[in-house]
């Protein structure tokens, strides 16, 4: 079978993506995934194999996100190791893309679970710790894709920023801002959803 990308441009991509979701300074836009990696260092690499056998399985546009959706689904980034991308991470990717077709349907659905029982100002209220917003994150109510749309909405998150100060937001803050601009998000379109729900 005819690799669909090369092992060495799946290793390329990898540690792009992995770069840009662990570190601050590294982005990936920015750089246009460039890294710098030898072919040489990449053919001593141990794990050449788990990039080969990506490299027959996907394309180019489905490498990047399969290893975008697990950067920014997996609870810990520093965990993430390419054996288990090659062998756990299909299903978080087929997730990932489910989410991503539905995304109008889950957002609205977060919406309500946010803003049906609470007034707006308590949501994003920090004077006594981690805001309603974020706790329902954390307990998997709303995913981090409803978060980011929000912000592009209300610009919350620089506020957060300023009032909060603890490693569970940090660490949130980072996945929002390393995540968000490999979303395509209509805001118009989301802000009329959340408008619909908040306003009635």
């Amino acid at each position: 079978m005819i690799p669909k990308v090369t092992d060495y441009e799946v290793y390329k991509t990898y540690l792009g993506i992995s770069r840009h979701f662990t570190t601050e300074s590294y982005d990936y836009q920015k750089y246009c995934g460039k890294v710098r990696c030898s072919l040489q260092s990449f053919y001593k690499n141990k794990q050449r194999f788990w990039f080969e056998k990506l490299s027959r399985k996907y394309d180019d546009n489905e490498i990047k996100e399969l290893f975008v959706s697990n950067y920014a689904l997996s609870e810990d980034n520093s965990k993430i190791w390419i054996g288990n991308l090659v062998r756990e991470g299909e299903t978080l990717y087929s997730q990932w893309k489910k989410n991503q077709q539905s995304m109008s349907y889950l957002f609205r659905q977060e919406c309500d679970t946010l803003f049906s029982d609470n007034k707006i100002d308590d949501v994003f209220d920090c004077s006594k710790g981690h805001p309603l917003l974020l706790k329902k994150h954390l307990s998997k109510e709303v995913s981090l894709e409803t978060l980011i749309i929000i912000d592009r909405i209300l610009n919350y998150k620089s506020r957060f920023d300023k009032s909060l100060s603890d490693p569970v937001w940090e660490s949130v803050s980072m996945k929002m801002r390393k995540y968000g601009p490999f979303l395509n998000i209509d805001v118009f379109k989301y802000k009329k959803i959340l408008k619909e729900v908040v306003v009635g």
